[in-house]
């Protein structure tokens, strides 16, 4: 012990430890581990470690050899209350299809497979069958599943499972988007707050017992809520800093907070390398580390404090919320001096009391009820900032740092240069981008110059009617699209062309007018079907102005041309065709058109050698004529179509017919970016 403590001392022996083990981790973070199932397999057996149910959807994780994310559907009601009230910790017999998670397909937008390969699932399975073998749950499982029944038996089970258990599952998705768009959903997160609670409540009540014995049951306590709480990065960091916290008080190591908490990190992330990939671990670890480093500053009355812990959290934050969500809440600060008090002194241990006496619920639910009304009013000063790449998030700490040791006020006038000059810098590159989205079998085309954003349909995912047990929560492709458009600093939609009112081409469009700005929205000739004169209803409600039937549309120094020939009597002929030259190359977007409407546009129109075609109709066989190819003679293709649809697009036909055109699909392409910049054309795809 007395040789531990020598070598802890030496001042720099902890620092080079920490940037040893940081380089580790990239390294085991980066190799490629091999399952240890092989993907063929089709039966496994495992236990039960997690549960969501969505309507008639079933998702669940089993720990067998290893960790699989899977789902199943269930079929009816009966079924439903079944599956509802299984244990965890029971041991369960699948049997299903082994697949590959998906990555994003959409640029800068949430990597599914990367997520679940950070939390050491390798595969997800679509189940078939779904045995349970063995219904008996070892002590920790027991507790579990009995605190999990006493809180659903609660009226306000969702904010007690958030608070107590880490589970945000059963909280209202607009609820916590709330509280994001705040600035302050950290808030619900389980970490220092919570042990620092827990512990001081459990010192009180432990107060005649000795010292050493208390420290121990303390630590066991938490240890067993860490588990409870699936030791999540926040709380694992939490708790092992508290228990170093011991070990230095007990054994006299003489380390300060600063060391210690780089100790933490370190055992931390020798156990597990991928918590440095976890949003929650990299908030709290770099938060925590700077109110620690720093707190010599943190002086004043109560108010006074908690407003520089607040500055001094988001400033050193930043490019983590940033490169996550592409947006800031500048008020965020002003937000959190409002409900970090009403949680950690008010809302948290109300919970816990609830959670032991059940008649306080009702209490509960109305301070609840309260923070809510709040948040309604609560201010919200959203910015969007576009990705940070390296340079900047470096340059950025570097000033923060000097800002924090001089508090000198112009490295904070240089913090907000530097974020303007991120936010704006598309204005220097004169490129133009051409995104053709993957919005599975739907259209969805994005054209973008500095500021000038134009969007060719929405996608839209069909949905059929059922029963109301099985609906789930609609997840939505424009949210993927406005992600990718706050990625690159674009906070608005100049204009929005919907080529035509079939769902696969417009039926995101009212979720995204809703949710972003769109300047106008042009539609094609003919009459107005129900969906877009539902979509007209919430421009008229938003104000948004909106055409039909117009001829060409300025972009730039450029023009779309729209290829109306006549009216048809059906919706796919009578899509909008646009054709434009962008430096030169030739861009076509074909919507739904049929052969006749192609027969009328190269009758009408001198089109050749066209540098990219938008195919028709995803591939189907009622466009993309030989005549109409060999004549526009494309060098390159895109099909947006969805991978394994019911309809056997892209037709065999229409890819022979395309033999000589260079072509992309979104099905097994994923996104395709077309890049034109001093005249070249670059091609990037968003592999799937």
């Amino acid at each position: 012990m007395l040789r531990l403590k020598s070598i802890l001392q030496y001042s720099n022996i902890i620092f080079y430890t920490f940037l040893i083990v940081l380089i580790i981790t990239f390294i085991r973070c980066n190799i490629n581990y091999k399952s240890k199932y092989d993907i063929n397999e089709n039966t496994i057996e495992g236990i039960l470690i997690d549960k969501k149910i969505d309507g008639s959807k079933l998702s669940f994780i089993i720990k067998g050899k290893e960790k699989i994310k899977c789902t199943y559907y269930i079929d009816s009601e009966d079924e439903l209350d079944y599956y509802s009230n299984l244990d965890l910790g029971i041991t369960i017999r699948l049997s299903g299809t082994l697949n590959i998670p998906q990555e994003n397909t959409i640029p800068n937008t949430f990597n599914y497979k990367k997520y679940l390969y950070y939390n050491h699932i390798n595969y997800v399975m679509s189940v078939d069958k779904f045995e349970v073998i063995n219904y008996k749950t070892n002590i920790y499982y027991s507790i579990k599943n009995l605190l999990i029944k006493h809180i659903n038996s609660y009226k306000s089970s969702a904010y007690l499972s958030t608070l107590i258990l880490g589970d945000k599952s059963l909280l209202d998705e607009n609820t916590y988007h709330k509280y994001q768009e705040l600035g302050v959903s950290h808030i619900f997160a389980i970490s220092g707050m919570h042990v620092s609670i827990l512990s001081g409540i459990l010192f009180r009540l432990l107060y005649k017992i000795k010292d050493k014995y208390k420290y121990i049951i303390v630590i066991s306590f938490l240890l067993f809520y860490m588990f409870l709480t699936n030791t999540s990065p926040s709380i694992v960091r939490s708790v092992v800093f508290f228990i170093l916290l011991y070990l230095n008080k007990e054994y006299d190591f003489c380390l300060d907070n600063q060391r210690l908490y780089c100790l933490c990190i370190i055992i931390i992330l020798l156990i597990n390398p991928f918590f440095l990939y976890n949003l929650g671990f990299l908030y709290s670890s770099i938060i925590s580390y700077t109110l620690i480093s720093y707190s010599y500053i943190i002086t004043g009355n109560k108010v006074v404090k908690l407003l520089k812990i607040s500055v001094l959290a988001m400033l050193v934050s930043l490019p983590i919320t940033i490169n996550s969500n592409y947006e800031i809440n500048i008020l965020s600060v002003i937000n959190n001096l409002i409900f970090v008090p009403l949680i950690s002194v008010i809302v948290y241990p109300l919970s816990l009391l609830t959670l032991l006496i059940k008649p306080l619920d009702l209490i509960f639910v109305f301070i609840i009820n309260i923070i809510e009304f709040i948040s309604k009013y609560a201010l919200v000063c959203n910015i969007i900032i576009p990705k940070m790449n390296i340079v900047f998030i470096i340059i950025y700490y570097v000033i923060v740092y000097i800002f924090i040791r001089t508090y000198n006020k112009k490295y904070l006038l240089l913090i907000i240069l530097l974020l303007v000059v991120n936010k704006y810098k598309y204005f220097i590159d004169s490129s133009y981008y051409i995104y053709y989205l993957d919005v599975k079998q739907g259209d969805s085309s994005l054209i973008i110059n500095k500021n000038d954003v134009i969007l060719i349909d929405t996608g839209g995912k069909v949905s059929f009617k059922q029963d109301e047990w099985k609906k789930q929560k609609e997840y939505y492709y424009t949210d993927n699209t406005i992600k990718l458009l706050k990625s690159l600093g674009q906070d608005n939609i100049d204009s929005l062309i919907i080529t035509h009112g079939d769902y696969d081409h417009m039926g995101e469009a009212i979720n995204l007018v809703k949710n972003f700005k769109v300047e106008k929205v042009i539609f094609n000739c003919g009459p107005y079907n129900n969906l877009e004169k539902d979509l007209i209803k919430v421009l008229d409600q938003k104000k948004i102005k909106y055409y039909s039937c117009i001829k060409e549309l300025n972009i730039d120094k450029n023009k779309l041309y729209f290829l109306q020939t006549k009216e048809y009597d059906n919706e796919n002929d009578n899509s909008n065709v646009i054709y434009t030259e962008l430096n030169r190359y030739k861009f076509i977007f074909m919507g739904d058109a049929g052969v006749e409407k192609e027969k009328e546009i190269i009758n009408k129109n001198n089109l050749s050698n066209i540098d990219v075609l938008k195919v028709g109709h995803h591939g189907s066989n009622t466009s993309s004529s030989k005549e109409f190819i060999d004549i526009i003679n494309p060098k390159h293709s895109v099909i947006s179509v969805g991978k394994n649809n019911k309809y056997g697009h892209p037709n065999k036909e229409v890819l022979n017919n395309l033999d000589n055109s260079i072509v992309y699909r979104t099905d097994e392409d994923g996104s395709i970016m077309f890049k034109i910049r001093n005249n070249k054309l670059k091609i990037e795809t968003c592999n799937i």
